[in-house]
């Protein structure tokens, strides 16, 4: 099936099992959107795994009489959103976790924010929720106060999360987190194991969580932007890019060209300083401090670097709806194109160095190995699906200005082990590199940014960037003021997270800590 005609197979396929699409409905441009009823909502799943489709997302939009759910899945590059409604009385649906497992979280995220419940989900446990708030209140309905609850309605104290057990002889349970002895942030981590042969491990997230989706909620565009730098420290940039084309095309708002470049820019130089420092912490986690050292010290002139030019060091508030808030002169440009250069002959040096270390092969190759099949099967995105044979990145596969104007290399592997995840993200760093030479090279000489176009009455749009750590999605609607109505970002780590539960069984415990690294989840970007 070619990307030009999946869609009709689809539509084939729904009509054959009977499942009603309702035609003429108000879509999100530029993804497809087809509205179902509430009672053929895991038929239409089942038969998007039938066609190979990648689960991506599922969020709710709250409305006064009833709730809208919506899933996102990709094909060939393609976005389809599938759109259902159910009433605030009976917030019913069938579960996408049997057929997609990386539904799983985001429904029981769903579940507990909402009160959605999902008929034959195969995981009744909380997720979001850790008693938080009172059972049967749910914060993202719109009778939830968005100051909290006053102390009339105490919050009840939280019992132990059932981890799932292995029972047998010889098997010892160990719990690690959530406060770790690194400055990290907070999750649980509870291992069955035998000896130091991990036999299984569970995560336990969401206590960073901090209210993003309610305290959007009447925000002004300009406001939800700075915010959507927020959601993960280490993406400022990618969430606030994700936020704004979500902004731009719900208002059908032009982006000037030197505005778009100077976001890709951007972004390029986040991915540059984050795959920097994780190459180092992975070489430290195995004892090889030389690489830790040398990365931190070119990743610390990288962010001086940033704060210099562009007035933060993880370039917070860099972007603005309709365009971009810096800019950047002919000296400045200048001055980045050498930083390319010296970065990139220190690098090379570096890497190659790295290469030939036979301690860091014996600890990171066939260490934590993700397959092919797993990492399909469980929809991970980003450098983690790249090195486990995935080939899929947003800026070639689903290309959006300015990513669309020269070829984009993707570097792909299929070990799907630690090396190899190391290896993809240095091959990303040096071609960032090439990239944002080609950015300032034909950098335009246009406005900033443009003000957002008003629209008459409400108007909804989707975002989706290829942001360092991978494919990164935002559902935004404004209400007919032009404030925001709902707001929903879905980091990669969403995605990425479950996979290192597979990632490290039968590896030995001494090794979880590189391979968590190598996967580098956000905590923060999940616990919204």
């Amino acid at each position: 099936m070619n990307r030009f005609d999946w869609l009709s197979e689809y539509l084939a396929r729904l009509e054959d099992e009977h499942v009603l699409v309702h035609r003429g409905h108000r879509g999100l441009p530029p993804t497809h959107t087809l509205l179902i009823d509430a009672e053929d909502w895991g038929r239409a799943a089942e038969v998007a795994h039938g066609l190979g489709m990648r689960w991506c997302a599922a969020w709710g939009d709250p409305h006064p009489a009833h709730v809208g759910i919506f899933a996102c899945l990709e094909f060939q590059g393609d976005y389809l959103l599938l759109q259902t409604e159910v009433p605030w009385e009976t917030p019913v649906l069938s579960s996408h976790t049997p057929h997609y497992p990386a539904a799983n979280r985001p429904e029981r995220h769903l579940q507990d924010l909402l009160g959605v419940a999902f008929t034959d989900h195969p995981d009744a446990r909380r997720w979001t929720r850790h008693a938080a708030w009172p059972e049967g209140a749910f914060p993202l309905r719109p009778d939830f106060p968005p100051e909290g609850l006053d102390a009339a309605h105490p919050t009840p104290p939280d019992g132990d999360y059932p981890f799932e057990a292995i029972r047998g002889a010889g098997i010892h349970e160990i719990p690690v987190g959530p406060v770790h002895a690194g400055i990290i942030e907070p999750g649980h981590f509870r291992f069955q194991a035998v000896g130091e042969k991990i036999l299984r491990m569970e995560e336990r997230l969401g206590y960073v969580h901090k209210g993003i989706e309610k305290r959007a909620v009447g925000m002004s565009p300009e406001r939800l932007v700075r915010l959507a730098a927020r959601v993960s420290g280490d993406t400022a940039v990618g969430h606030a890019w994700a936020a704004c084309q979500a902004l731009e095309r719900a208002t059908g708002t032009p982006v000037p060209g030197r505005a778009l470049y100077l976001r890709a820019l951007l972004a390029e130089r986040e991915r540059v300083a984050n795959h920097l420092g994780d190459i180092g912490a992975i070489c430290n986690d195995v004892g090889f401090a030389f690489a830790q050292a040398q990365c931190s010290r070119l990743r610390e002139a990288w962010l001086r670097r940033n704060a210099e030019l562009f007035g933060h060091r993880l370039l917070m508030d860099t972007l603005c709806p309709g365009g971009v808030q810096v800019d950047l002169d002919a000296r400045g440009a200048r001055t980045l194109q050498t930083d390319h250069a010296v970065l990139r002959e220190a690098f090379s040096s570096l890497y190659d160095l790295l290469e030939d270390q036979p301690s860091l092969e014996d600890r990171l190759v066939d260490t934590g190995i993700l397959t092919t099949e797993s990492a399909v099967e469980l929809g991970v995105v980003g450098y983690v699906a790249r090195a486990s044979g995935v080939d899929f990145d947003l800026r070639r596969d689903n290309p959006y200005l300015p990513y669309t104007e020269f070829p984009i290399p993707v570097a792909v592997a299929v070990e799907g082990d630690v090396a190899a995840r190391v290896r993809i993200r240095a091959q990303e760093l040096l071609a960032a590199l090439e990239i944002m030479d080609r950015l300032l090279e034909a950098l335009p000489d246009t406005p900033l940014h443009n003000a957002l176009r008003a629209v008459p009455g409400e108007a909804a749009g989707f975002g989706a960037v290829e942001s360092w750590r991978g494919e990164t999605l935002c559902y935004v609607r404004l209400d007919p003021d032009g404030r925001v109505a709902r707001y929903f970002p879905r980091d990669a780590s969403w995605l990425n997270w479950p996979a290192l539960e597979r990632i490290v069984m039968g590896n030995i415990v001494a090794d979880f800590p590189v391979c968590n690294k190598s996967v580098n989840g956000s905590y923060s970007g999940c616990d919204l």
